[in-house]
């Protein structure tokens, strides 16, 4: 029986956000807003640009208009980011265990392809993935399960036999909302602030293949 497990990225591969916090912070500062962290954790980690832009700006930012303003800040995170990639402890040690094991893996992100591509470059990642999503590759965004359920689409694997792993409460809600297990990251969030998961980690040295495999057949 085919397996998957599929990543988020912002967070779960890399703990990226407080590059993103950096980003928005000059591309707010530009326009004389100037977000607190507190609100950046609630309204833009594991949340699409639409969301964070439309809330902050208080009206809805689409469009021509979003295209825009989303590929300057995520220029800015490029730029700020480029020197800094660095999975989380544990991470490419655990992924080569999952291919071991065959596991078939994937990563579906609310982030642009651009960035997806500068974190998988550093790393030599996503060219053994058997699915890449990206936020170009949907309509609906977390916690929309559709980048979820198309990864399992891609994959080709049923919808019992995948382990989300995810840091955020819309991208929890959105592996829920697939009928996925999830693994929640808690490298932005605490167990509280988080949907109920089917287990949690700090890093990837708390989990082997083995958890993962038991996992889907508790069913």
């Amino acid at each position: 029986m085919k397996k998957a497990v599929i990543f988020d990225m912002d967070g779960v591969i890399c703990h990226t956000n407080p590059f993103h916090s950096l980003a928005f912070q000059s591309f707010f500062a530009k326009r004389n807003m100037h977000p607190t962290e507190a609100e950046f954790a609630q309204h833009m980690y594991g949340k699409s640009n639409s969301y964070i832009m439309s809330h902050f700006f208080g009206r809805k930012i689409e469009g021509q208009e979003l295209l825009e303003l989303e590929d300057e800040k995520e220029s800015l995170f490029r730029e700020i980011y480029k020197d800094q990639v660095n999975p989380i402890a544990g991470f490419l040690e655990f992924f080569d265990s999952l291919r071991t094991h065959q596991f078939l893996t994937a990563v579906a992100t609310s982030a642009p392809f651009a960035n997806m591509e500068l974190i998988g470059g550093h790393l030599d990642l996503f060219t053994r993935m058997e699915s890449v999503m990206a936020s170009e590759n949907v309509t609906k965004h977390k916690p929309d399960p559709e980048v979820y359920l198309k990864s399992a689409s891609n994959l080709k694997v049923d919808i019992a036999s995948c382990v989300v792993f995810e840091d955020s409460f819309s991208g929890v809600s959105a592996a829920k909302n697939a009928g996925m297990k999830v693994v929640g990251v808690l490298s932005s969030h605490t167990v509280e602030e988080l949907p109920i998961c089917d287990l949690y980690i700090n890093d990837y040295t708390e989990i082997t293949a083995v958890d993962v495999q038991n996992l889907i057949a508790a069913g």
